[in-house]
């Protein structure tokens, strides 16, 4: 158990705790719910903080996906199908998630993953062509990049292989 779970907060402390957890970095509405239900808020207590944390700017949605897609493709190298399912699984709505998306040049996209797969295929100690195969296309899956372009990928480097 968290060792705040006993201790109960008015509606000003919360409200100024959640300010400075929002102040640090971008959250999502499911993050300050959570947080909130942590901090064993009524769900009254819950609305009505979220509602001055949207007014006062401390808590925007779409600035949250964006600054999230940004960041998990430049520092993570993650693809748009993994950021849209991460995206999702924190309840972002598809009108936010389309705005983005759109953060990531489809230049940038295409270098990333271009500089990724280059530098992972070598990487891959196997002697056996196919699972050597399987190993790269999975690695590139989990990322969350597009199968058609794993595909291709595979293709140019294994001609370029031999």
């Amino acid at each position: 158990m968290e060792p705040n779970s006993h201790r109960t907060y008015s509606l000003m402390e919360a409200q100024s705790k959640l300010e400075n957890y929002c102040a640090y970095q971008e959250r999502c509405h499911k993050e300050i719910v959570e947080k909130l239900r942590g901090m064993n808020m009524i769900p009254q207590a819950i609305d009505l903080i979220i509602v001055h944390l949207i007014d006062n700017k401390f808590l925007n949605e779409e600035r949250f996906a964006c600054s999230f897609a940004r960041g998990k493709h430049r520092i993570k190298h993650w693809g748009k199908i993994r950021i849209v399912n991460e995206l999702k699984f924190r309840n972002v709505s598809q009108y936010n998630i389309t705005t983005a998306l759109k953060e990531i040049t489809p230049e940038e996209y295409n270098t990333t993953f271009h500089a990724l797969a280059e530098r992972q295929w070598p990487n891959i100690r196997e002697t056996n062509a196919i699972k050597k195969r399987k190993k790269f296309c999975d690695f590139l899956l989990r990322k969350g990049f597009e199968s058609n372009l794993i595909y291709e990928k595979v293709k140019d480097l294994e001609n370029y292989e031999l």
